[in-house]
């Protein structure tokens, strides 16, 4: 007798300029016959998991792929200097009008609502007012999509129903718990390469508040990592190209120029990893 499949989550981390790998490791997992029963999701985690869920085919890869050209290549968001310092003397909270992102996630996505979509969805973000983690599961996605995608200083909170929100990452950067919880048993986690870096003791001022930053971003992770049930199963799927965690060109969130070598990079290592699976 064949084992009963156990459900099957998706999980997409945050990871901003570096989003472009788990498009790679969509792919992968597509042309390898693997579906999602769910899909969780943090910051640009959230919003490649809804275009997967909207669509889980290689088709609706195929546009993710064109889409990031399209913005590596400057087409499809506002990104001029006068407009970012129009925004920045109207709105000193933030260096970006999220207006240009909201608008590009309206004409591309296919639906309007997680209702509609194909895979039952959830993307996560951070409450201002009450300082904990904020699950999105119905309604109008755009919104869910910016609130989890708010990252302090780069857009401003997203405020919904009398709430303001910012970045998933800052409550649940890779959501592997929320996996759990929904009682899911065979997970894949899409990642963006920097928990491939093990972290090092300091040896410089700026170093310190670096890794400090990096153990708070990493810290929930690694704890469930460390203790996960014995009937549940993770798949941590390699990028093919780790980003370094004191890189300071991820500090630089507009350069994509490296976006179609990392998700090429994160196809081909994944599918390696998902062929070569027991």
């Amino acid at each position: 007798m064949s084992p009963v499949p156990r459900p099957t989550a998706f999980v997409l981390g945050g990871g901003g300029r570096y989003g472009a790998a788990q498009v790679g490791m969509l792919r992968a997992l597509v042309e390898a016959g693997i579906g999602a029963d769910v899909v969780v999701g943090t910051s640009i985690g959230a919003i490649n998991g809804a275009f997967h869920c909207a669509d889980p085919t290689v088709a609706v890869v195929e546009r993710m792929e064109r889409l990031w050209r399209d913005v590596a290549s400057g087409e499809g968001l506002d990104g001029s200097l006068r407009a970012r310092v129009r925004h920045f003397v109207g709105d000193r909270a933030s260096v970006q009008d999220r207006r240009p992102l909201a608008d590009l996630l309206r004409s591309q996505l296919p639906v309007e609502r997680f209702e509609e979509l194909a895979v039952p969805f959830q993307c996560v973000a951070a409450s201002i007012e009450r300082a904990t983690e904020h699950w999105f599961t119905a309604g109008p996605l755009v919104p869910a999509l910016m609130a989890s995608a708010a990252v302090p200083g780069i857009f401003p909170p997203m405020e919904l129903d009398g709430e303001h929100f910012y970045d998933g990452g800052l409550v649940d950067s890779i959501p592997v718990a929320r996996a759990i919880a929904l009682g899911m048993g065979e997970i894949y986690v899409l990642q963006v390469g920097r928990v491939e870096d093990p972290l090092r003791p300091p040896t410089r001022l700026r170093e310190a508040a670096v890794v400090a930053f990096e153990i708070a971003r990493r810290h929930r992770f690694t704890t469930v990592m460390a203790n996960l049930p014995a009937d549940v199963t993770v798949h941590v799927l390699p990028t093919g190209s780790p980003v370094r965690y004191d890189d300071r060109a991820q500090l630089r969130w507009r350069d994509l120029s490296d976006a179609n070598r990392r998700r090429d990079q994160a196809y081909q290592a994944a599918a390696v990893y998902l062929a070569e699976r027991p």
